[in-house]
């Protein structure tokens, strides 16, 4: 049966940190749902009713145009491994953009200066409801690794190879909403 709590108890944030992928989803009125997995090693819990994720250039930039438009974002992990649990996250979430103070000082106080080639920007969520169930049907999973495929095709690309494609490719959300990544580029 669900439960819901109004802040991450710390029995959830020890979930949290023994995971190794997070889903997120966020949508906005006329647009695609957006769901994405993620590797929570850039994933961190900030306090009790907020975490954040270090997001690297990708295909797109969905997340970026939905929290523009609405904000309303959910986080999930459910466990592969050891005891079966489904944890969400629901929220408003907020972008910071790479390069601003604000991303600055997240950067700083949440991920110890460390940003992989391609950082784009760091995604914010104030969690004002946390629900957890069962996850009695989750199969379980043997985890083996991380794929090295996106710092290398960051190496590859570089710096400037990374900004080009930005704005080729992450101006705009899939339904031609703003991302805001134009006003860096």
């Amino acid at each position: 049966m669900a439960k819901q709590f109004s802040h991450m108890e710390q029995t959830h944030q020890e979930f949290i940190l023994r995971q190794h992928i997070f889903f997120t989803a966020s949508a906005t009125e006329g647009a695609r749902i957006n769901l994405s997995p993620r590797s929570t090693d850039l994933f961190r819990i900030i306090d009790a009713n907020a975490v954040a994720y270090l997001d690297r250039t990708g295909s797109g930039n969905e997340t970026a145009a939905h929290m523009l438009a609405d904000g309303r974002m959910t986080i999930m992990m459910c466990s592969f491994d050891g005891p079966p649990m489904i944890l969400r996250l629901y929220g408003r979430g907020c972008i910071r953009r790479h390069g601003t103070d604000a991303y600055r000082e997240l950067l700083a106080t949440s991920f110890e200066n460390q940003e992989p080639l391609g950082a784009r920007q760091i995604v914010r969520l104030d969690v004002d409801l946390v629900q957890t169930s069962c996850g009695f049907g989750v199969p379980v999973f043997d985890y083996r690794e991380e794929r090295t495929s996106l710092d290398r095709w960051a190496e590859a690309k570089g710096t400037d190879g990374i900004a080009e494609y930005q704005r080729h490719k992450n101006l705009h959300s899939m339904d031609g909403l703003p991302t805001g990544l134009d006003s860096e580029l």
